[in-house]
């Protein structure tokens, strides 16, 4: 297990050093800004500093640090929501192949992964918005409240940002579950499990949902990248002043060093979450570090 925790972490290393240089490539060279790789370098790995603003003159990692709350609650808000309803969705659907819940389940499933977010986004804000909405149940766009400042308007602000991301991943989820927990169903421990008289319940949810939700854990962990590019769309959509809005706004402005600074942050964290996917995977079958 050690070496290949340390195999992992170096591969980690390596890879946001390549980042790093790409990002280099694409926004100092392409862009035709100005400065030295080596003092860019040096900048980033002695003193953690990204750039400043091209237009207030902040550093970016103040910036960033200031609109994580917004992101972290959009994130973790919309990926549990995801697990909640994608996980059981899945699993039943498995169970039900070719009836009438599994068709409308998978149908929806694919009407939802087609859907661009930022679009669902503003159906939802058509729909139920309190401000523009035919049915305004919700807070619209522009609303979101620091989670300290009101506990009670955080929650209801994200509601409808809630629904959109963690939507669109519970349908990927709940379609990548099905398939897993199909091939789960028919694998020899199953079979076993039931050849010695185990009841039905306890060979479904003792061993093949098991073994169907362990194969969606790397897969739910390394989607960090795919909830952050939907956090972009979202908030933008519902104007939440997250890393997304910051890094879309700093775009629409030509703020380089800021869209350069996010771009690059992100990269770095989908990495290091993705290694302590990867190390908690190993952790949870050991068969992984073999490979």
């Amino acid at each position: 297990m050690s070496t290949y925790i340390a195999r992992r972490v170096l591969r980690a290393i390596v890879l946001i050093v390549l980042i790093i240089v790409l990002g280099f490539l694409l926004f100092t060279v392409l862009a035709g800004a100005g400065g030295s790789f080596p003092s860019y370098l040096k900048s980033i790995f002695l003193h953690f500093n990204f750039g400043y603003s091209a237009r207030d003159h902040q550093s970016v990692v103040s910036l960033v640090v200031s609109r994580l709350p917004a992101t972290l609650s959009l994130l973790v808000g919309a990926g549990l929501l995801a697990v909640a309803l994608g996980v059981p969705i899945g699993i039943l659907a498995a169970l039900r192949r070719s009836t009438r819940f599994d068709r409308v389940a998978m149908g929806t499933a694919l009407a939802l992964v087609s859907m661009p977010v930022f679009w669902l986004g503003l159906i939802l804000l058509y729909l139920f918005a309190s401000d523009v909405g035919k049915i305004p149940i919700f807070p619209g766009g522009n609303s979101y409240v620091g989670l300290t400042a009101n506990p009670g308007k955080w929650f209801t602000s994200l509601i409808l940002p809630w629904l959109v991301l963690g939507a669109v991943e519970a349908a990927i989820y709940s379609r990548l579950l099905r398939g897993r927990m199909t091939a789960a169903m028919k694998e020899d421990y199953v079979l076993g499990a039931r050849a010695r008289g185990l009841s039905e319940e306890r060979v479904i949810w003792g061993h093949g949902a098991v073994a169907a939700v362990a194969g969606m854990v790397a897969v739910v962990g390394l989607d960090i990248g795919g909830l952050l590019g939907g956090a972009v769309l979202t908030e933008t959509a519902f104007r939440i002043h997250g890393i997304g809005f910051l890094s879309y706004d700093a775009l629409a402005h030509s703020d380089l060093p800021v869209v350069q600074g996010t771009v690059l942050l992100a990269a770095m964290m989908i990495v290091v979450v993705s290694l302590i996917v990867d190390i908690g995977f190993a952790w949870l079958d050991p068969r992984v570090t073999v490979a």
